[in-house]
């Protein structure tokens, strides 16, 4: 019985060659994850709204292009921010960016524009010149990143706007924190955006891996959300609908 869905996006021998060579069947969080993901792929109640964050960038970045033309909203916040704020020009101060990102993000800009969905960039940014907890730090506008500065969170301004669009939605999918919440200065946006999806009537689901280990950090019950999910990498892979080797591998056996 195979039951690691955060494993069934890569083709390792235990999740992809032991289902050929086994008879082998779909564990009971497996097949919760499918039925759950699968609300976020057919049948979906909208608006559709997508909440992408966190610290690999180039991971996520790579997601947004198949869900541009399956989603209404998708609301930037975490490191995912520099990019999309550089490619419309605008300095970013010290903040998390590689300049190949920066031409990926205005192709999503233009793709998105062209398909009618919305992408939502924040507004504020709460800044430091380190990142530690100790350090000096303040809200500016997303606009007026001073060089020696860092964005560390989306400001309360942009969370606000963000909670707002989560309230409005009929589904929402969130993978990635809104800023460094391990750290409790930059944790407000994080919370914030947790709160909208544990208050939302709409189907709610939790991406794994760091936005999981979030809302239980900042003392949020699974029981708050529609789902929590195990996998990260593997719930963005399952809702663009990519083909997984593990689930791929179950099917055949």
């Amino acid at each position: 019985m195979a039951d690691g869905f955060g494993a069934m996006h890569r083709k390792h021998a235990s999740v992809y060659d032991v289902p050929l060579r086994l008879q082998s069947a779909a564990g009971y969080l497996v097949q919760a994850e499918v039925a759950a993901l699968s609300r976020l792929t057919a049948d979906i109640r909208r608006p559709y709204v997508v909440v992408l964050g966190g610290a690999k960038v180039a991971d996520k970045l790579g997601v947004i292009g198949s869900l541009i033309t399956a989603t209404d909203q998708i609301l930037i916040g975490g490191a995912m921010t520099f990019p999309f704020l550089a490619a419309q020009g605008l300095k970013v101060g010290s903040s998390m960016l590689e300049s190949r990102e920066v031409d990926l993000a205005a192709g999503y800009l233009d793709q998105a524009a062209q398909a009618g969905t919305e992408i939502i960039l924040p507004s504020d940014v709460v800044v430091a010149a380190e990142r530690t907890a100790g350090a000096p730090n303040k809200v500016l506008a997303a606009d007026a990143i001073p060089a020696d500065q860092m964005g560390l969170d989306i400001g309360p301004e942009s969370a606000a706007s963000f909670a707002g669009r989560i309230q409005r939605a009929g589904t929402v999918f969130w993978n990635g924190p809104m800023g460094v919440f391990e750290l409790a200065p930059y944790a407000g946006g994080t919370r914030t955006v947790a709160q909208a999806l544990a208050d939302s009537r709409a189907f709610t689901v939790v991406g794994g891996g760091d936005t999981s280990a979030a809302v239980r950090a900042l003392g949020f019950p699974d029981s708050a959300f529609g789902y929590v999910s195990t996998g990260g990498g593997a719930s963005l892979e399952f809702i663009q609908g990519k083909t997984m080797p593990g689930l791929a591998a179950l099917a055949w056996s």
